[in-house]
């Protein structure tokens, strides 16, 4: 049974998905405000996380980021619809996903299924057959223990990071259209749009390129996306 963590601070939404997410068979662990949030997060160890962005004594941005930095958990923000910069800056700090209050519970139902679907499937290939090492321009991938190292030097990367270099080192020398990777590291299901990805790139960029604004390996193919060049 998966956990997942609901962080809001307006009770009538807590209550309601709370209640749907477990008439679903998830276990449902609840917080109020965001230090409430952190602590449960870090003690309850869920397999996702429902996590507004405006909550007191802590912002959902802030929750955000700390967990990035902890663990690898997929995180769903609840964003008001005309909070388009809240959005963005949820994505940029490692948010996986998003859903635009008022929102239907279907709709939520379904993000955070496909979500801890595609958390599950990329664990699963980690640990199979094709989990070899991946190699190139002082880049070393291991999928199944997750973990990059460059020239040596292991690296943190967010998880969506590392699930982006996968697929470009899984390609090298390939050129994959923004929407390709969009698909295939987040899903078609995914609610954002192709500025993800290169936001996502521009981390990459600054932790394993030697000069991030010059890329020699995590490559722009103009008007099309990006290849990985060995």
């Amino acid at each position: 049974m998966a956990r997942v963590l609901v962080v809001e601070d307006d009770a009538a939404i807590l209550e309601t998905v709370a209640y749907n997410l477990g008439r679903e068979g998830y276990e449902v662990v609840t917080a109020a405000d965001g230090v409430s949030g952190l602590q449960l997060s870090r003690e309850t160890e869920p397999d996702l996380i429902v996590l507004d962005l405006m909550l007191p004594r802590m912002s959902g941005l802030d929750v955000c980021r700390v967990v990035r930095e902890e663990r690898p958990v997929p995180i769903l923000v609840l964003t008001a619809r005309s909070a388009e910069g809240d959005k963005i800056a949820g994505l940029d700090l490692g948010a996986d996903d998003y859903v635009t209050k008022p929102f239907s519970m279907q709709e939520l139902i379904a993000r955070v299924s496909a979500m801890l679907r595609r958390d599950r499937i990329s664990r699963e290939a980690a640990g199979g057959v094709d989990g070899g090492t991946l190699r190139g321009g002082g880049i070393e991938l291991r999928p199944d223990a997750r973990e990059v190292r460059r020239n040596g030097e292991v690296v943190r990367l967010r998880p969506k990071e590392f699930d982006l270099l996968e697929c470009l080192m899984r390609h090298p020398r390939q050129v994959l259209t923004r929407d390709r990777i969009l698909e295939q590291v987040w899903g078609h299901e995914f609610g954002g749009g192709t500025r993800t990805v290169d936001v996502h790139m521009r981390w990459l960029r600054q932790k394993l390129e030697a000069t991030p604004s010059k890329p020699q390996h995590l490559v722009t193919v103009r008007t099309v996306g990006y290849k990985f060049e060995p």
